[in-house]
């Protein structure tokens, strides 16, 4: 694995609110993330289930980082749009995403997190903006 994708991996890794959540990294090559969450107590909704909130935190996030393990640049999320199609209420989680459309500034990506019977859970689509020479 290249030092740059390696020092990419380690930002996420990294981040205070990755580890709050409990995000934990399957794989990360260019292109091909994979991360998962065991899904606890503290995440469920009032309904018993995982709350629809980390249900886009974690599309939001395997889209981030996947447009980053390609374009190694930082990138932030214009808009985010989430289907929710099934609960979760207890197990693991993982996530997957893809890029659609990359351009010089603006991405397009999508993501799919898949409960660990295999069932589909939620499907988002994003635009991200690429943070190039920007602070």
């Amino acid at each position: 694995m290249n030092k740059e994708i390696v020092e990419v991996r380690k930002s996420f890794e990294s981040s205070p609110f990755f580890s709050l959540v409990g995000f934990e990294v399957l794989y990360f090559e260019e292109g091909n993330v994979k991360i998962k969450l065991p899904v606890t107590n503290k995440l469920l909704n009032a309904n018993e289930t995982l709350h629809g909130g980390v249900h886009a935190t974690m599309l939001d996030i395997i889209m981030g980082m996947t447009i980053r393990s390609v374009s190694k640049t930082r990138c932030t999320t214009i808009n985010l749009d989430i289907h929710y199609i099934a609960p979760s209420t207890k197990g693991e989680i993982y996530a997957t995403g893809k890029i659609l459309k990359q351009g010089y500034k603006i991405v397009t990506a999508e993501a799919e997190l898949i409960g660990e019977d295999g069932q589909l859970l939620a499907k988002g689509v994003g635009t991200f903006k690429l943070l190039r020479n920007e602070v």
